[in-house]
């Protein structure tokens, strides 16, 4: 066995044991690298496999929306991760969000199960493109002397952007006299705790807000938030309600109490099966924490909360993938080196998921080739705008349904209701799937 071919997986959350299991059920010897606990991050409070330093929302399970048909297409590929999520699931509405030390917890046992997967706890700090096919799968949080490697490869330098971590209370210090269950629409069942606002508790809450005293940044921090995940004090300054038409919307969520529409509502999301803490749904911020504590308990409820863990802001590290990477998710200059999770250019759990699937099935291939994801699938279509985007203005993307293939112009004339056309759209995704994973199974075993 130890002339046999290998391939090395740098990284430990979701991508990297993505990867390490796909190729290893393909029959290929995986070392797996995971620098933590050796060096840790900003971010990381362990040392576990797939630890979920934001969110522990995997995002939409309602069908047909584009979250769902990427999860869809991962379950039918048989993901590991994905297969982690579900059997770790917590209550969530319409969402897929998890017990985050359950989540990893069974990702380290499917690891561990696997004879063919090595686990490395160490830095890695050079890499040889002529040594063997490695999968860099190492994170938004890279460190510093990886991250010039990767720079060296690509000579294309790195984006970055900064991420957010929301912050957690203890459940047992909510005040639930104050505070109601419900999900947006009534979606799901009623798994979120809402904290009503009236107009004139909202606007006591947004001046102090935009007046608290956020961290100083250094130098090299100073760089672009991302859109998609901007801190909440942030959000808050392009307007007084911005947060009403964002994290604090309270459309939807009517409070039955009252039988009355508030002005706006901060969503409580349960972080594990215990329900014993609930982090603040899009509440990330860069703010102090003495002054974190004092606004968040302007929060109706929330008056006396105890906060497990406050919220934070970190750096993150991509690869301008447009200017470098295929489709088949390698450099274009170095076929050896493939790129997976938010390093590569996507953004969220699921699409790092994604993107650890296909390049575990991609170096699993040993050089061999093979037709990437179908342009109409969700996976194709993600693979597709990191590869293909404009590079001097690229930045990470989520799965939407702004990236799948659209339909044909007669079928959009025809059918103008849009959840007609997304339907339309996840069913013709699934078919393309089908067909190129069968297509893929098979030339798998051939290899074998």
């Amino acid at each position: 066995m130890s002339g046999a071919p290998r391939i090395k997986v740098v990284g430990g959350g979701l991508a990297g044991p993505e990867a390490a299991l796909t190729a290893a059920r393909r029959g290929v010897a995986v070392d797996l690298y995971e620098m933590r606990p050796v060096r840790s991050t900003p971010a990381h409070q362990t040392a576990d496999f797939g630890e979920l330093v934001c969110s522990n929302s995997l995002k939409s399970e309602s069908e047909h929306t584009a979250p769902w048909l990427l999860k869809q297409e991962l379950r039918r590929a048989g993901s590991a991760l994905l297969t982690c999520a579900d059997q770790s699931a917590v209550p969530a509405g319409h969402a897929l969000a998890v017990d985050r030390v359950e989540f990893s917890r069974l990702i380290a046992e499917a690891i561990a199960r696997e004879p063919l997967i090595t686990v490395h706890r160490e830095e890695v700090t050079t890499l040889d493109p002529d040594a063997g096919i490695t999968v860099i799968a190492s994170g938004p949080l890279t460190s510093s002397a990886l991250s010039d490697q990767i720079a060296k490869l690509t000579g294309s330098g790195h984006l970055a952007f900064y991420d957010s971590i929301s912050p957690i209370v203890e459940t047992d210090s909510i005040d639930m006299s104050k505070v109601y269950y419900k999900a947006r629409w009534d979606k799901g069942s009623a798994d979120y705790i809402n904290c009503p606002m009236n107009r004139e508790e909202y606007d006591r809450f947004y001046d102090a807000l935009v007046a608290a005293e956020h961290v100083e940044e250094k130098d090299w921090e100073k760089l672009p938030f991302f859109e998609s995940c901007l801190p909440i004090e942030e959000l808050a300054r392009r307007g007084r309600d911005t947060l009403r038409y964002g994290p604090m919307k309270p459309v939807g969520l009517r409070d039955p109490r009252t039988d009355t529409n508030p002005w706006a509502v901060v969503q409580l999301r349960s972080e594990n099966l215990r329900a014993d803490s609930y982090n603040l749904v899009g509440f990330q911020n860069h703010l102090k924490f003495g002054e974190q504590a004092r606004i968040l308990r302007m929060i109706p409820g929330l008056e006396n909360a105890k906060l497990l863990r406050y919220g934070q802001i970190h750096r993150n590290t991509y690869i301008n993938s447009p200017s470098v990477l295929t489709e088949g998710l390698y450099l274009r200059a170095h076929p050896q080196i493939f790129f997976a999770g938010q390093i590569s250019g996507v953004e969220g759990y699921t699409e790092s998921i994604a993107t650890g699937l296909l390049a575990g099935i991609y170096a699993a291939a040993l050089g061999e080739p093979i037709t990437p994801a179908p342009r109409e699938t969700a996976l194709g279509s993600l693979t597709h705008y990191i590869t293909h985007a404009e590079a001097r203005h690229f930045q990470p993307a989520n799965i939407t349904f702004d990236l799948l293939l659209p339909l044909d112009e007669a079928t959009r004339k025809r059918i103008r209701d849009k959840r007609e056309r997304h339907r339309l759209q996840c069913e013709r995704a699934l078919a393309a799937f089908d067909a190129w994973w069968a297509a893929t199974q098979a030339m798998a075993a051939l290899a074998r």
